[in-house]
């Protein structure tokens, strides 16, 4: 199956939003917002869903989208704060509801992963699989968990991180040189979070810490504080560090 020169339906408030429009439209998609998909939802071949933070905001979108388009259009939906099969649970065509995780930026990811809920079918799974593959991407099929992997690991990492400074064991730049010079990682968990987004981060973690409630998956308070005071990176200006003309500074 390919999608290309089809409309795609795309809605949600996750960074991902803008990254994977762009990169839909310099597929040769033709990318829609729920208010223009309304007019003509038969012209619909698939619905992206993208929200992470809020878990309201998903439900009532993914409701929207399970309303409007017909029963044989595949919904995909984020699952990294939330599992597929709650999502498909929202529905009353579960079956054609499947997750997916990644992070931004899109651009540094070769791999994006594929976490079909209980309920999804085999045609919607593979719809989901040539989607994303028709955007240069390959695709890995996980089991319907939170967080997957790759934004799991990664986000146990990062609030490692935060634990660390909370302890005032070292600075944030001296953590970040710590984890990039010991693991060849590209970036710093902390600085990486900034790029990402605290939100995103913060999101994930909660979600960790309430579908398997271990002591392992508690968030670090101090990344709740600055999500709350708005402060979720690179994308509002100030995480852990402050970003003036693009060059980070710590906080």
């Amino acid at each position: 199956m390919t999608t290309t020169n089809k409309a795609v339906l795309l809605v949600g408030t996750s960074p991902l939003y803008a990254e994977l429009n762009h990169l839909m439209v310099e597929r040769g998609y033709q990318v829609l917002s729920l208010a223009e998909a309304m007019a003509e939802p038969e012209l619909i071949e698939l619905a992206v869903e993208v929200n992470s933070v809020d878990m309201q905001a998903k439900k009532r979108q993914v409701r929207e989208l399970d309303d409007l388009l017909p029963p044989n259009v595949p919904i995909i939906t984020t699952s990294l704060a939330i599992t597929a099969t709650e999502v498909a649970s929202w529905t009353q065509y579960p079956e054609r509801v499947c997750g997916f995780g990644t992070l931004v930026p899109l651009i540094e990811r070769e791999l994006i992963e594929i976490a079909p809920a209980l309920q999804t079918e085999l045609d919607t799974i593979q719809a989901t699989e040539d989607f994303f593959q028709s955007l240069g991407k390959e695709t890995e099929t996980v089991n319907d968990e939170v967080g997957l992997v790759f934004p799991r690991i990664l986000t146990l990492i990062i609030n490692e991180a935060v634990f660390t400074l909370m302890e005032k064991t070292a600075t944030a730049t001296d953590i970040d040189i710590a984890m990039k010079k010991g693991t060849n990682y590209p970036y710093g968990p902390l600085e990486w979070a900034d790029r990402i987004g605290l939100d995103e981060i913060f999101a994930i973690s909660r979600g960790l810490q309430r579908d398997l409630a271990e002591e392992r998956y508690r968030t670090a308070p101090l990344l709740r504080k600055l999500v709350l005071a708005g402060r979720v990176g690179v994308r509002s200006g100030q995480g852990f560090y402050t970003y003036e003309d693009k060059v980070g500074v710590e906080a």
